[in-house]
């Protein structure tokens, strides 16, 4: 039976009906009965496997098909009705061609299956930041992730009413092609389509989908943000908290940040990091002229390998119970779950994530590298306690960062919003040994939302600018690098729970006081020593010990090479972000255009 009389979601669920043919419908209320039954079906049916109750309980794996294991951003488009809304960063699509060619493949395509129907709210149920959606799908494991990922079930109908703003997400696993399989997002039409995949990301549509590509369209028309952002705050010795949203690309340690673990010589002293997410905010301006974060998101949807209990013993400790790991080796002696850099104790009677008997010694990974754990945010210890504040926490800082081996110094601040949106429009990161292709190349993802943003990113700049206009009390903005090297190419900063050293010197720099520059002593003098930095010509930087690094074993000369500023590599680093703007054409704002002049001005 319906859970709902509005007729814009009947009308939805009706004609989505008439396009796949299942033999039966299941509306997913949310009840723990109904969750349970369906993960005893999936079992039954091979579609999960559930591990050990006494080790791992409520915990089950789950193996996709070899040609499905990531975002496929080749086979994800942007459907629009003018292709230069799009921009030159996403795969474009005409709307009509779209529905018609992808409507051909999910045609009878739920033929001897179960549709289900997830309506589910991405952020506190009835909270004004909150946005509701309705996923359709044929994958029992989809409908179990929906479930840990978001809020879902009646009370998400409950809340939207006779409203028509939801987003409708269609999900078909079809006959999961690589070549018909399509990630398609409509955001003129509050729709996403995805078929022919059954890996979270390309699937669990409340996910990357709707959280950032349908949502960044839906804040540029409605005056708010949807950003690739960890949220977390910091609480010092006297009780106060305050918070931080920062925006990295992939392999730069956003999730460690995120569920940060305090140097003891901090924790002793009282300090505490809390977790308000991992991945994605949501962010708008409140009545006070700040802005106010939340994470739309209910669960983490982390990468496995490289997990331990060194890296993010708070990640670890969120996944012991209620998670769904997929793509991991299955210990067979105890049914549980290994990937590498867990321990330095692989199973010796196993499977691995292709279904394959493993053992290490064969030199195969038993985890593919890209393999995840779905678990509730509810598990992690540092959990914040205003993970459910329906109004949002206040932002004092805006931190980007990215992997650079000698460019960005270990952390500087942006002059003013306007240069914080420049800062944040040029982030890079150079490639690793992980990555295919050279080592060193310099990719430029900014915001860290290239993949991601659902529309012409020179217009996503105009949207961040046009924000900060109307802000009274605008966060800081700074910029961090945790992967300086020197000679040899060893890191110079330990990183992990040292970081918060740095970000102790950015919630100080957020609480007031002047710069050498606002007070006209000039670029390199020394600011008073109360505001702890020093005027640079990329921004300002940590003056001599206003950062603790001798308590993180980084001495004073390592700390003036992690802090230096180069003018030679910065003009060669100007250069290519010129290159960059010129991809925006004319979309691009005037603003960031004179501050990439005033950085070449003041590079001499």
């Amino acid at each position: 039976m319906p859970l709902t009389n509005n007729k814009q979601v009947l009308k939805f669920i009706d004609d989505a009906a008439k396009l796949v043919a299942p033999d039966r419908t299941v509306w997913i209320d949310g009840g723990r009965e109904q969750l349970d039954a369906l993960a005893a079906e999936a079992v039954r049916s091979g579609e999960l496997i559930k591990l050990n109750g006494e080790l791992l309980p409520g915990c089950y794996l789950h193996r996709t098909a070899l040609n499905d294991v990531a975002r496929v951003e080749h086979r994800t488009f942007i459907c629009c009705r003018d292709e230069k809304d799009a921009g030159p960063t996403n795969n474009w699509m005409d709307p009509k061609a779209a529905y018609a060619k992808v409507g051909e493949i999910f045609k009878n395509s739920y033929n001897g299956r179960t549709m289900y129907v997830v309506p589910f709210s991405m952020g506190p149920v009835g909270s004004p930041f909150s946005k509701a959606g309705i996923e359709i799908t044929d994958s029992i494991y989809v409908v179990l992730n929906m479930h840990i990922m978001t809020r879902i079930g009646k009370k998400v109908l409950d809340a939207l009413g006779d409203s028509n703003d939801f987003v409708r997400g269609l999900h078909a696993r079809a006959e999961l092609s690589e070549e018909k399989r399509y990630i398609c997002h409509f955001p003129e039409d509050n729709t996403i389509w995805s078929v022919n995949s059954g890996y979270g990301g390309n699937v669990l549509l409340g996910k990357k989908c709707f959280a950032l590509r349908i949502a960044s369209y839906q804040g540029k028309s409605e005056g708010w943000m949807a950003e690739h952002m960890l949220i977390l705050g910091v609480q010092r010795p006297d009780g106060d908290v305050k918070y931080i949203a920062a925006a990295f690309p992939s392999a730069c340690g956003k999730t460690n940040l995120a569920m940060l673990v305090p140097p003891k010589e901090y924790a002793d002293k009282g300090y505490k990091v809390w977790c308000v997410g991992d991945d994605i905010a949501w962010i708008r301006p409140g009545k006070d002229g700040r802005l106010y974060a939340i994470n739309p998101e209910n669960g983490f949807f982390g990468v496995a390998p490289g997990t331990n209990a060194k890296s993010n013993p708070n990640a670890l400790a969120s996944v012991r119970k209620n998670t769904i790991f997929t793509n991991v080796a299955q210990n067979l002696d105890d049914n549980t779950v290994w990937w590498e850099k867990l321990d330095n104790s692989p199973p010796k009677n196993a499977i691995d994530w292709t279904g394959a008997k493993w053992d290490a010694s064969s030199g195969k990974p038993g985890a593919h590298p890209n393999s995840r754990f779905t678990a509730p945010a509810a598990n992690c210890p540092c959990i914040s306690p205003e993970f459910e504040n329906p109004q949002g926490v206040p932002l004092s800082a805006v931190v980007f960062g990215g992997r650079r081996a000698s460019t960005a110094p270990l952390v500087y601040e942006a002059r003013s919003f306007r240069h914080g949106v420049f800062v944040g429009a040029v982030m890079a990161s150079e490639t690793t040994a992980a990555a295919a292709g050279q080592v060193g190349v310099v990719r430029r993802d900014p915001m860290a939302m290239l993949p991601f943003c659902g529309y012409h990113m020179g217009d996503y700049f105009r949207h961040w600018l046009n924000i900060g206009k109307g802000l009274k009390n605008p966060p800081k903005i700074f910029n961090v690098n945790w992967f300086r090297t020197d000679a040899a190419g060893n890191f110079m900063w330990p990183g992990y729970g040292e970081n918060l050293r740095v970000l102790e010197w950015i919630l100080r720099r957020c609480e007031g006081g002047t710069t050498a520059a606002e007070e006209g002593k000039g670029v390199g003098k020394p600011c008073p020593a109360e505001t702890g930095a020093v005027d640079t010509a990329i921004g300002y930087l940590p003056e001599d010990g206003a950062i603790d690094a001798a308590g993180a074993g980084v001495g004073a000369a390592q700390m003036k090479e992690l802090l230096n500023v180069d003018a030679a590599v910065w003009r060669e680093e100007a250069k290519g972000i010129g290159e960059f703007f010129n991809r925006f054409g004319n979309r691009l704002p005037k603003e960031l255009k004179e501050e990439l002049e005033e950085l070449k001005a003041r590079l001499g």
